[in-house]
């Protein structure tokens, strides 16, 4: 995947390693948060925030970079360890790229979404996921499984990169 412009994607984490998280309800700064996370240290603070501030999917390596660019001293293992429980704890959405390699994306929310995603240029949008839920719960139910998870990742060619062609 294309990466990000540098200069925009290096200001977005120069801002987001500058802002101070704020402490959830009942939480203390420092604290354990409520969502399983384990302990907000600052440095997994400043891999949430940087994660939050990039519009699209984005690889933990060029989420360290950026992060190193803006003056950080999170290390790429932290910036793994980080997302990966996000992710386990929804607050990270997960696709793999054409290469296999894993991408990610803050979770605003606690609703789980699809996205399209362009394979030349990265672009992502949210998809109605509706019929794809509606379609897993249905396979549960006649299956005779319990705590089915689903993945699904649609990849094309954006409007833009096709008019590049």
């Amino acid at each position: 995947m294309t990466e990000a412009p540098t200069s925009a994607l290096t200001e977005a984490f120069r801002r987001a390693s500058e802002r101070r998280p704020a402490p959830g309800p009942g939480e203390r700064p420092g604290s354990a948060p409520n969502d399983g996370l384990g302990r907000l240290t600052p440095q997994r603070a400043q891999v949430l925030r940087a994660l939050a501030a990039c519009e699209d999917f984005v690889s933990a390596q060029l989420l360290h970079a950026g992060l190193l660019t803006a003056g950080s001293r999170v290390g790429l293992s932290t910036v793994y360890r980080t997302l990966t429980a996000l992710a386990a704890v929804g607050r990270a959405d997960v696709v793999r790229d054409t290469n296999g390699e894993k991408l990610f994306r803050h979770r605003p929310g606690a609703d789980h979404r699809h996205y399209l995603i362009c394979r030349r240029c990265g672009l992502s949008r949210p998809v109605d996921a509706a019929p794809v839920e509606a379609w897993a719960d249905h396979v549960a139910a006649t299956s005779g499984f319990a705590d089915v998870q689903h993945t699904v990742e649609l990849a094309g060619i954006c409007a833009d990169c096709r008019t590049r062609d």
